[in-house]
């Protein structure tokens, strides 16, 4: 049988890792990414956005996974959601901007990932942020 997942996102054009993961390395990448926020994000605003991707690609994978596999990940994907909004706080726009978030119908409510930022990070990386969602 094939995988929805993996199709979709080889027609999205992911990396061929990303692919050859599936939604199981996904939802491994995303955990990982918490754990990098838990100890302290050293990284930029770029790697932190791409890591930000990785929830949203698991978000978008989940409207086309199978109920199995939903099943399999749902509880990890809670509870790595429940760890990091302990780590975040609400940003004052969207990580990508307001434009991008209103073309791609982000929501603060149903994409918190792209609107908060972590409490413990690099400062350069907050000051980015700031930037970046202030809207000026």
């Amino acid at each position: 049988m094939a995988d929805p997942v993996r199709e979709y996102l080889n027609e999205k054009g992911c990396a061929a890792q990303i692919v050859e993961r599936g939604l199981q390395g996904l939802v491994e990448n995303w955990e990982q990414i918490v754990q990098s926020v838990e100890n302290g994000y050293s990284l930029g605003l770029d790697d932190y956005l791409n890591d930000m991707d990785v929830r949203q690609l698991i978000e978008e994978s989940l409207s086309v996974a199978t109920a199995a596999q939903r099943d399999a990940i749902s509880d990890r994907v809670e509870r790595a959601d429940e760890q990091m909004r302990s780590l975040v706080e609400r940003a004052e726009g969207c990580l990508w901007g307001e434009e991008v978030a209103e073309e791609e119908g982000w929501t603060a409510r149903n994409n918190w990932w792209y609107f908060t930022r972590p409490l413990s990070a690099d400062p350069e990386l907050l000051s980015e942020i700031d930037d970046a969602t202030s809207g000026d």
